[in-house]
Formats: structure tokens, sequence, C-alpha cells
């Protein structure tokens, strides 16, 4: 009956360290998930701000509330929105 308990006590204990072990590996993968969620939004932002630069060489020495300020200008333009979303969605087609 002993040597019973002491081997259930045994694997309880296996239990719980590969439990803790999988906890672990979780947040690690988790951790890398986010990681490259960051680096994806980083790299789009300054693809997007690059060509915001090419296209508007101007922009280069404005700061981010007056750049922020001209898109909204822009954006509020007599057909401007649905010109954004036609062209976004034939870049979406191609």
């Amino acid at each position: 009956m002993q040597m019973d308990k002491e081997s259930l006590e045994a694997q309880k204990a296996q239990a719980e360290k590969e439990i803790y072990q999988l906890e672990n590996r979780q947040k690690i993968l988790l951790n890398r998930i986010r990681k490259e969620e960051r680096n994806a939004r980083t790299s789009r932002l300054c693809k997007h701000g690059a060509i915001l630069e090419g296209v508007f060489p101007s922009v280069l020495d404005a700061d981010g509330e007056a750049i922020k300020a001209f898109l909204i200008a822009l954006s509020r333009l007599p057909g401007a929105g649905k010109l954004a979303e036609k062209t976004l969605n034939a870049g979406d087609e191609g």
C-alpha cells in the first residue's frame, strides 16, 4: 500500500513538472507570436511612411501632428473617400 502511495506521489510530481514546463513553453511561444506581430507592424509602418515621404517629400520636415492634419485635410477633399476605396480595392484584386 505504501509503495502505491509513493508511486502515485512520484507520478503526481512528474505530472506537475510537465505542466510547469508546458506552461513555460506556452509563454515562450506567445512571446514569439507577439514579437512577430510587432515586427510586422513596425515593418508595415516603415513601408507606409516611406511611401508617404516619396509621394509627398514636404512631409520630411513635418512633425506627426502636421502630417496627421495634412492627411485629414486630404481625406476631406471631395471624392477622396471614394477614390481611396476604389484605389485600395483595385490593389487587392491585383
